[in-house]
């Protein structure tokens, strides 16, 4: 019972306020309005709440783990809302300015889980973020492309025989498939305060231009170690050996050390990019990787020495500093102005076993546990690969081929000297179809993502009220924010966090036409928003049954039917025209399954830390469940960006061992001696690949449309 002196005073403040709302409920209520003057008065001790601070306010009812600044601004302390409402207790007009507390809502000052940057991390992305994201890529690929198109010759200018030659470049698909998934489970694991990536990223490019100068430099180093300490004469049998063998051993080292970076920056890409945003931001990579390749074959064309002499004297070494250069500077900007989650906020990995069995035992467990979606997306990519390997290696070879086939048919007897003469003029022609074939890929890794239609689907909140965070109100004053969320350069993703149609589903505010004011309206014709408006035309272009998987399975078909072509082809021309339209079909090879599996990786990390919803099926379940023990007991998921990333890379990099025996075969078959007309042995080892490409695209029929 009270005493009657409380109950006195409690009698005088009821007739100033009715009783307070029950504060037990776990939920704020829903479809509930305000009345405009239900907003707290300002007083000297308390402002009025900013409207522009309420709008802003992200919170989803459905997404309890959201931090919610308009409702941290709504709390009061012996506070009260005016609300409108059969459910709630009416006020009288003397109450305005009072707000009841509220219910347990978790704010990021209250919220234990809360972390500013991971929830950073879920909007939508500018263009120039995506662009400073993907920019390493575009230095690792002129490094890349210098070994590519300057390695060989170099290599046989060291007196390297063919056959030693062949077992030299098993050094790409060997790294491939052993370090990008160990770089890959050792990334995922790490907890330093650099981040998971950057270390790896940073000492991959050390290696890198270290292996890149001493490769460059093999006759200097060697020469001058034996003959300046050991006193062996400059023209000895022995320093030639130790040149090779130091060279072959640089060339390893340079695979092993780029393969570690483009299993960090892939994995970067993947961290750092939101769900709805990893097809755009693999398509950036792509590109990337068109203007990395596109400026390593350029700078081959030019005489370097002639400009750069300062770098060397030779083409080989102005081409190693110019590449390694240009890997620093990129690299360099991308860690500096990308910030990674820190690691360290994610406790302790789970413990594994040590040594090189316990790793392959944790490989092979990561493959058999590999999700569904990633799984067929791998089983694609090593029968693509197998196509793709023989056009890699020995295009330039065929056109080659096409261009001394009529001297040969002409003069069987050339000399030695005029054959070298023909075929180095034939590989030249081969390097400009690669160089049309660099600038095609470029066209379309720009063009295709505004064609191809998005899969993914963003999850979409409640329906929206006036109680909604960003919602717009009759009393309620047009800001900015009611404009619409975009990124004007980057490709368009239907339904996804950076757009929005109508009524409320999306993330982000929105101001239908209609709306507009007069004095609004009329700035829309101003040149900023006209400039606005013609970049997102591209949009336009969009075709919605053309959707990633669709596209990535007809550039299969195009690829092989363009393999199959060879039995067309006759002259140089045409095959340069061949060359420059496989272009495509690369395109997407470097876009397709890098976006369908960085977006399978986003979405399930994203639902095991309670960010997305999971789907109503098991696997969602299943996830879910496994963020909150993950949560208790620290990070093991098997399917983390950089071991299935890893996994991906064998996927790409075991079959290219298969594609050389079976060339190896073919070769042997239907070789001929170098200068005898009529061998088109080149030209059934494209063809080859052409048919694996037809099984690729069959396999692709498979994988689902992500998202």
């Amino acid at each position: 019972m009270d005493n009657p002196s409380s109950s006195s005073s409690r009698a005088s403040s009821n007739s100033r306020r009715p009783p307070p709302q029950n504060t037990k409920s776990t939920t704020p209520p829903k479809h509930v309005q305000f009345r405009r003057d239900s907003l707290p008065r300002p007083s000297m001790n308390r402002s009025r709440p900013n409207t522009d601070e309420l709008r802003e306010s992200k919170l989803s009812l459905d997404y309890p783990r959201r931090a919610s600044k308009s409702m941290d601004l709504l709390k009061r302390e012996d506070g009260f809302m005016n609300e409108q409402s059969p459910l709630l207790v009416p006020r009288r007009s003397e109450d305005v300015g009072y707000l009841p507390p509220l219910s347990n809502v978790l704010s990021p000052d209250e919220n234990e889980d809360w972390n500013e940057e991971e929830d950073a991390m879920r909007d939508t992305k500018s263009t120039g973020y995506l662009f400073l994201l993907t920019l390493a890529i575009a230095g690792l690929q002129i490094a890349w492309s210098v070994e590519l198109s300057n390695g060989s010759p170099y290599l046989l200018g060291l007196g390297i025989s063919k056959s030693l030659l062949a077992i030299v470049w098993i050094a790409g698909p060997l790294s491939g498939t052993l370090v990008q998934p160990y770089v890959g489970i050792k990334s995922d694991n790490s907890r330093s305060k650099y981040g998971k990536r950057r270390p790896f990223m940073v000492g991959g490019a050390a290696a890198t231009i270290v292996s890149l100068m001493a490769l460059a430099w093999t006759r200097e180093l060697v020469g001058g170690i034996l003959h300046g300490i050991f006193g062996v004469a400059s023209e000895a049998e022995s320093i030639k050996i130790c040149s090779i063998v130091f060279a072959i051993l640089m060339i390893y080292v340079l695979d092993f050390s780029i393969n570690v970076i483009q299993a960090g920056i892939r994995a970067f890409i993947v961290d750092n990019a939101p769900p709805h945003q990893q097809d755009s931001a693999n398509a950036w990579a792509s590109r990337m990787s068109g203007v990395g390749n596109i400026v390593g074959y350029l700078f081959g064309y030019v005489n370097l020495p002639k400009y750069f002499w300062f770098f060397g004297d030779t083409q080989f070494k102005v081409l190693c500093v110019v590449a390694s250069l240009a890997m620093a500077s990129t690299l360099a900007i991308s860690c500096v102005f990308i910030s990674e989650r820190d690691p360290r906020l994610e406790g302790e990995p789970a413990a594994q076993e040590a040594g090189v069995l316990a790793f392959f035992k944790n490989l092979f467990r990561s493959i058999r546990r590999l999700p569904l979606q990633i799984s067929r997306v791998c089983q694609v990519q090593f029968v693509a690969w197998i196509a793709w390997f023989p056009f890699l290696f020995y295009i330039t070879t065929y056109i080659g081929e096409i261009y001394t086939e009529p001297f040969f048919e002409d003069n069987p007897h050339l000399s030695q000297a005029e054959t070298d003469a023909l075929w180095e003029q034939g590989t030249r022609l081969g390097t400009r179809a690669l160089l049309v074939y660099a600038i095609t890929t470029f066209a379309a890794s720009v063009i295709l993502p505004f064609l191809v239609a998005s899969s993914y689907q963003a999850p979409e909140p409640e329906p929206r009220t006036a109680m909604t965070p960003g919602a717009r109100t009759p009393a309620t004053p047009l800001t900015p924010t009611h404009r619409r969320a975009t990124t004007p350069l980057t490709p368009h993703t239907p339904g996804g966090m950076g757009t929005s149609s109508g009524g409320g589903g999306s993330y982000f505010s929105l101001l239908p036409h209609d709306d507009i004011p007069p004095a609004r309206a009329e700035k829309r014709s101003s040149p900023r928003n006209l400039l606005l408006r013609l970049l997102r035309l591209p949009r336009s272009l969009e075709i919605r049954w053309l959707t990633l998987r669709r596209a990535w399975m007809l550039s299969h078909f195009l690829f092989a039917l363009l393999m199959l072509c060879t039995f067309f082809v006759r002259s140089v021309t045409a095959a340069t025209v061949l060359v420059g339209l496989i272009g495509v079909p690369w395109a997407m090879t470097n876009w397709a399954p890098f976006a369908l599996i960085a977006e399978e990786i986003s979405k399930r990390d994203a639902i095991r830390r309670g960010t997305l919803r999971p789907p109503p099926t098991r696997d969602g379940e299943m996830l879910a469940q496994q963020g909150e023990e993950e949560g208790r007991e620290g990070s093991g998921a098997d399917d983390q960006a950089g071991v299935v990333l890893g996994i991906h890379n064998v996927a790409i990099a075991a079959p290219q061992v298969i594609a050389t025996l079976v060339s190896s075969v073919i070769f042997k078959i239907l070789q001929k001696e170098r200068g005898v007309p009529g061998d088109d042995s080149v030209a059934w080892v494209l063809r080859f690949g052409g048919c694996a490409a037809l099984v690729a695209g069959w396999l692709t029929r498979r994988v689902g449309e992500g998202g």
